[in-house]
């Protein structure tokens, strides 16, 4: 039986259409998921990802812990509620799963990784948490809200007033405790829209009095459609589909998240990635524009002069007006390619992501 979110009641009130996502029921959309994702775009609109697991790591030896578990360095984040991206990895530099770490203090550390993905990453993180002096805790009494778009900070501090003041000053990627010391109200510069806004981790009860305040502020209700095509033309990757345990971040345009520095630091996949990097990687990830008409879909095989690769997220971008695409190529390959279509030969163009950001196309 599917999951349920502290909004799912806020859901069927705005209309939303509900499906199945990683065993829980969300909205798809709440009537147009172009309309929704246009208003993100240009104005602001809200997710529920209270599906998301918020984790708290806590202890003496929490610091030691994350910096062999994550191939990023958390040792860069010296600033209370400094955030930083990184993936997972198993012994073979395949990606358990992106996620986000905020640093509280330095024996509490927060994180925020993905819905589908959380059973397994919990089993991983306390295997490999043996030997270390801290304690993992899922913090299931939080919901948790994104605000994304232009004019998403400011009718967010509109709905929730002095409550939050503390994150008006927030630079991106950074999070800050607006309620007690222990992270009851916590508001972060974080998104997966390649748009400006705030994600908020707030008490499970709270949760639909604050999306009903968002909602008369002006933020429309928004579905993970509009939130798949805001974070592909963001050029943001999606885990399952342009990452998985069997491909390195080297090879899903993620390189920037792994801290090869200090050659000291044994992260868990290092071996693998410093291997991968001497041979020289095979494929990389790249966008795809559609010149012919159809659409791009997960899976289509592309046809390189190098070789073929294969599109790993694909969808009609609705700020270009065009078909997009991430795809996996040979790392040779570049310029102009061709997509297989229900039989046929598209042409398509290689380009270097993201499409749209900040409410512009950043690609003609």
């Amino acid at each position: 039986m599917s999951q349920r979110t502290p909004l799912f009641e806020q859901h069927i009130k705005a209309g939303g259409k509900m499906v199945d996502f990683a065993g829980w029921e969300m909205p798809i959309h709440y009537g147009s998921q172009i309309e929704e994702h246009h208003q993100v775009r240009n104005d602001a609109g809200m997710f529920d990802v209270s599906h998301m697991a918020v984790l708290d790591f806590e202890g003496p030896g929490v610091k030691d812990f994350l910096r062999h578990l994550l191939a990023n360095d958390v040792a860069r984040l010296t600033t209370p509620g400094k955030a930083l991206y990184s993936c997972m990895l198993n012994e073979r530099g395949g990606v358990i799963d992106d996620l986000i770490v905020y640093f509280m203090n330095p024996t509490w550390y927060r994180m925020v990784v993905n819905a589908g993905t959380r059973v397994k990453d919990l089993a991983w993180m306390r295997q490999q948490a043996r030997g270390f002096d801290l304690t993992i805790r899922e913090r299931t009494d939080l919901a948790m809200i994104a605000v994304q778009g232009p004019k998403a900070r400011d009718k967010v501090h509109q709905a929730l007033g002095k409550n939050i003041d503390a994150a008006r000053a927030l630079k991106p990627f950074f999070g800050v405790l607006c309620g007690d010391e222990r992270g009851e109200l916590m508001v972060a510069s974080t998104g997966y829209t390649g748009e400006d806004g705030y994600e908020i981790m707030l008490p499970a009860p709270q949760a639909a009095s604050t999306w009903q305040a968002l909602i008369k502020a002006g933020v429309k209700p928004t579905g993970l459609g509009a939130r798949d095509t805001l974070r592909l033309e963001a050029g943001m990757n999606l885990y399952g589909q342009d990452m998985n345990e069997d491909v390195t971040p080297l090879e899903s345009g993620l390189t920037w998240t792994v801290a090869f520095e200090p050659a000291a630091r044994d992260f868990i996949g290092r071996a693998a990635l410093d291997a991968q990097r001497a041979a020289g990687v095979a494929h990389k990830l790249v966008g795809l524009i559609l010149e012919d008409r159809g659409v791009l879909r997960a899976h289509q095989k592309v046809v390189t002069a190098a070789g073929d690769g294969e599109i790993t997220s694909g969808s009609f971008s609705p700020t270009l007006g065009k078909s997009i695409a991430l795809a996996r190529i040979p790392a040779a390959a570049s310029g102009n390619c061709q997509v297989e279509i229900r039989g046929k030969l598209l042409a398509a163009r290689i380009v270097k992501y993201p499409f749209a950001r900040n409410g512009q196309a950043c690609i003609d």
